[in-house]
């Protein structure tokens, strides 16, 4: 589902989704590193890497965990969403080079303030990664709705 704007408060129903696709690359890696000051040599030197359970780099949990922010920002709800909560359990590594599905699908819905519920999944090869769910107050027609 594409929506550009975005959706309304009034316009969400429980079971609506969106889903969006990334490929985590060495760049990504690199940049997440100097955005967030996490320089773990589980993400960034291969041979330590190899040392480990993984015995290879994985990307970070938390750069594959932003995806999440992106579809709440900008599709579902979208623009004017207010990210207010996220939990969330990682599930398995996700390897530089992965093809991350991201996923997020309204549950439920609070009328008192707008509050929206979503079931949130990020998936490599059929299999979840990080699984949990994201808490925002999706932005509505009447301004004065929010506070209600």
């Amino acid at each position: 589902m594409a929506h550009p704007e975005g959706y309304k408060y009034e316009d969400l129903e429980v079971g609506m989704a969106h889903e969006t696709f990334h490929t985590i690359t060495e760049a990504d890696i690199e940049a997440f590193a100097d955005v967030s000051g996490d320089r773990n040599p589980l993400h960034m030197d291969e041979e330590y890497a190899k040392t480990t359970m993984f015995g290879q780099r994985i990307a970070h949990g938390a750069l594959t965990a932003s995806y999440i922010s992106g579809i709440l920002g900008n599709n579902l709800p979208g623009p004017g969403a207010i990210f207010t909560g996220l939990s969330m359990r990682f599930k398995r590594p996700v390897f530089i080079g992965s093809d991350v599905t991201v996923r997020a699908e309204v549950t439920e819905k609070q009328d008192r303030g707008n509050r929206v519920t979503l079931k949130v999944t990020c998936t490599v090869d059929g299999k979840v990664a990080i699984g949990g769910e994201a808490q925002v107050v999706a932005p509505s027609r009447n301004a004065d709705a929010n506070g209600a």
